[in-house]
C-alpha cells in the first residue's frame, strides 16, 4: 500500500491531496468507497458525533483513540487524526503519538494552544509558548516507530498573535521534526500565499472550512500558492446535518417522509455500505442443510 509519505511526494505537479472530514464510521466507509488519497478524522465533527459537544477539549484521549482505531481498521485509505495539543504534557503526548500509531493512523495532528482547546474557527483560541510545542512535536517524534507515521504540526498563532508569528512557528516546529505544516486560520488568500512563499518547497497543509475564516479555494489555485494537501473536515458533517435536519422536521410536521423519499439515501444502497453482503454470504455458507 502506498503510504501518505509516498502520496505526497508522488503527486503531479499543480495537485493537492484532498482529505475529506470524516467523523464516524459510516462517513469514512463511504469516503473510502469513493477513493480519496487520504482522510482527514476531524476534532470538530468526531467530538460532535460522539459526544454533542463542542470541540473545545471536552473528549479525552480515549474517546478519540478509540474512534481512530474504527476508523482506520475499517477502511484502507491512509487517516491523518486530529490529536488536539498531546493530550496534557510531553508524557501524555509520546503515550497520544504511540496511541494513535498502534490504532492504525497513517498521521496525527497536534497543535500548539493551551489546554482546554478549541475549534481553530472559532473566536478564543490561545496558544502555549513556541519553545514548549517545539518540544512536543521533538517528544512526537522520537515517540513514533516509524518514520511512515506523519506528524502534523499546526500553529493556531495567527489568530491571537498575527501571521509573522505564525509563520515564526511554522519554521521552528518543521526544524523540530514536523513531516507536515499547518497554519490554521489565515484570513486572505494573500495570507495563504505569504505562507506559501515562507514554505517553498515544504508540506503544506491547507484548511477548508466553509464558512470559516479561511478563502475555500480551489484545488489548483491552492498548489499554485504552495500547499501540498487540503482538508475539509466538516463538508461531510454540514451535509448530513443539512440531510437530517430536513428529514425530521418533514417527519415531525407531516408524521411520513413520503414527500422527501426521492431524497434520502437508499436503503438498500446502505445495507451494502455498511457491510450486510458479507453478513448474507456468510449465512450462506453456514446455513444448515435439510
Amino acid at each position: 500500500m502506498t503510504t501518505l509519505r509516498e502520496k505526497l511526494q508522488q503527486r503531479p505537479a499543480g495537485t493537492v491531496l484532498i482529505a475529506p472530514g470524516v467523523y464516524d464510521m459510516l462517513s469514512a466507509r463511504f469516503a473510502d468507497r469513493i477513493g480519496f488519497d487520504v482522510l482527514y478524522m476531524t476534532g470538530f465533527g468526531t467530538v460532535a458525533s460522539h459526544l454533542g459537544l463542542p470541540d473545545a477539549g471536552l473528549a479525552s484521549y480515549r474517546d478519540m483513540v478509540d474512534r481512530v482505531a474504527t476508523m482506520a481498521g475499517g477502511t484502507t485509505t491512509p487517516l491523518v487524526a486530529d490529536g488536539d495539543t498531546g493530550y496534557g504534557g510531553l508524557l501524555n503526548v509520546q503515550h497520544t503519538v504511540r496511541g494513535y500509531e498502534k490504532a492504525g493512523a497513517a498521521a496525527i495532528q497536534l497543535e500548539d494552544q493551551e489546554y482546554p482547546k478549541k475549534c481553530g474557527h472559532t473566536p478564543g483560541r490561545r496558544v502555549v509558548p513556541a519553545e514548549d510545542m517545539v518540544e512536543k512535536i521533538k517528544v512526537a517524534v522520537e515517540s513514533r516507530s516509524s518514520p511512515e507515521f506523519l506528524i502534523v504540526a499546526r500553529t493556531d498563532a495567527r489568530t491571537p498573535l498575527g501571521l509573522d508569528e505564525a509563520i515564526r512557528r511554522g519554521a521552528l516546529y518543521l526544524d523540530a521534526g514536523a513531516d507536515i505544516l499547518f497554519v490554521e486560520s489565515p484570513e486572505t488568500e494573500a495570507e495563504m500565499a505569504a505562507i506559501g512563499k515562507a514554505f517553498a518547497g515544504k508540506p503544506l497543509l491547507a484548511n477548508m472550512v466553509e464558512g470559516g475564516r479561511t478563502p475555500v479555494l480551489p484545488p489548483a489555485a491552492l498548489a499554485r500558492l504552495g500547499y501540498a494537501m487540503a482538508i475539509y473536515p466538516v463538508s461531510g458533517l454540514l451535509a448530513a446535518a443539512s440531510a437530517i435536519d430536513t428529514a425530521y422536521r418533514e417527519l415531525k410536521r407531516n408524521g411520513t417522509t413520503l414527500a422527501i423519499k426521492d431524497r434520502l439515501y437508499a436503503f438498500d444502497q446502505l445495507t451494502r455500505v455498511v457491510g450486510f453482503e458479507a453478513v448474507w454470504e456468510f449465512d450462506r455458507r453456514h446455513a444448515r442443510k435439510g
